[in-house]
């Protein structure tokens, strides 16, 4: 028995038909799976590899995923009904098959593992556009490329002098290829350069596509419930925070954003990794600038939270790691207007200083960093020692701040003490 592959059509003479999903439960307790017995005849109808709607099906259920692509057996561990998949298989139909143009399945996917990009293109209404990343399954997608991939995107001139012999390659070539991993600043980075890049057909660069890709991400957004979003993982709230800040960015009101953005990591609640989304999108090689720029935004994360300032410092590795030339030298003077602007305090720099983390950049470039950091870093323990034993109200009057005289730095009146900064800032007054 067939059915219509949109099932909100109830037209009967519907052109886009697939087979009802058969399901047979095999094994008994902690054994027990079901096989999905036609659902290469199914995938086909949908023109999409057998794995995708199987791999769907787990990541939806929270259950393991098996193939046996020669024998034709695609399966899904523990008991589930018939009924049950064939409406989850609606969801991904909706999301990986039907156009969000015109509705119609005939759709391809075009995967750019290299770029951590799908396209999606629609051979009914001639729609091209990029397919939300958001879904678990994409992950899988990217790794596990469509065959035809290769050959039906378009590519420009250098893709072509390696097309030759890759669709036989196309499997193991996938799983070579980057995966996203928890909070890898480098891999919004990536996107940033996906967005960029001219050398793929759903990377245009024209003012109306750039426009267009944000309102699709946009209408997205505004597609989603709360609820939906926060049963994310952390990663993808923190790649949906970052495409908001960028598409401030790039709608050229970001100066005056700080508000909404802050909300918008609350809402998402990721929070804490603000900073580190900003130190992506906001600052480059000209980042002593930026600090001044942008004090306002990364004051309402950092503000009284030391977590917040923490993915700052990681951010900030990040950005040394892209500009090394022209900012591993300047280091110690970048942590000190950070910290001169109140968006860090004494004991995160010094706890961070004592840590070096491979998390973010290379275990080398780690201890290098705080290697060249070590002149502030000395300066703030002699610092904090001298004020320890001195009456508080006696620190705030005669403290001077003296680093370097070569430093152009923001001038300070008097150095506070931690709790009486927190009491008397006033973001919205900066």
């Amino acid at each position: 028995m067939s059915v219509n592959v949109n099932r909100s059509v109830s037209d009967q003479f519907y052109r886009y038909k697939m087979p009802r999903l058969i399901a047979k439960v095999e094994g008994k307790g902690n054994g027990i799976k079901t096989v999905i017995v036609n659902m290469v005849d199914v995938a086909k109808a949908l023109n999409r590899p057998p794995t995708y709607p199987t791999k769907f099906f787990g990541c939806e259920l929270g259950a393991q995923t098996q193939f046996d692509v020669k024998n034709d057996r695609f399966i899904v561990n523990g008991s589930h009904e018939a009924n049950k998949l064939q409406d989850m298989l609606d969801g991904f139909i909706k999301k990986f098959v039907l156009c969000p143009e015109c509705d119609n399945p005939e759709t391809d996917l075009h995967v750019n593992p290299k770029k951590q990009t799908i396209g999606n293109s629609c051979k009914a209404c001639g729609y091209r556009g990029m397919l939300d990343t958001n879904h678990k399954l994409c992950t899988f997608i990217l790794k596990n490329p469509p065959e035809n991939t290769d050959s039906s995107t378009g590519k420009k001139e250098k893709d072509k002098k390696n097309r030759k012999g890759k669709e036989k390659e196309n499997g193991s070539a996938a799983n070579e290829s980057p995966v996203l991993t928890e909070l890898n600043p480098p891999n919004m980075v990536s996107l940033i350069d996906a967005d960029e890049d001219d050398e793929d057909w759903g990377e245009e660069t024209t003012a109306e596509a750039q426009e267009r890709r944000m309102q699709e991400i946009s209408n997205h957004a505004k597609n989603l419930t709360l609820t939906e979003e926060l049963e994310l993982s952390i990663e993808d709230r923190v790649n949906l925070l970052f495409d908001y800040v960028k598409k401030k960015k790039e709608e050229g009101v970001i100066d005056s954003a700080d508000k909404e953005i802050l909300a918008e990591a609350e809402r998402l609640e990721v929070k804490a990794m603000g900073p580190l989304v900003l130190t992506e999108v906001l600052f480059n090689d000209h980042i002593r600038d930026q600090i001044k720029k942008y004090r306002r935004h990364f004051l309402r994360f950092c503000h009284n939270n030391k977590k917040a300032q923490k993915y700052l410092l990681h951010g900030f590795e990040c950005v040394v790691d892209m500009h090394q030339a022209s900012l591993l030298s300047k280091i110690p003077h970048i942590l000190k207007e950070m910290y001169d602007a109140d968006l860090l305090e004494e004991d995160v720099i010094i706890g961070w200083a004592e840590k070096p983390s491979k998390k973010y950049v290379s275990k080398e470039l780690a201890k290098d960093i705080r290697a060249k950091a070590e002149p502030f870093i000395k300066w703030l323990r002699e610092a904090e020692e001298e004020s320890s034993g001195e009456e508080e109200e006696e620190e705030e009057e005669n403290l001077e701040v003296v680093y370097s005289e070569t430093v152009n730095v923001p001038k300070v009146e008097t150095v506070k003490s931690t709790a009486e900064k927190d009491d008397d800032l006033d973001i919205d007054a900066i």
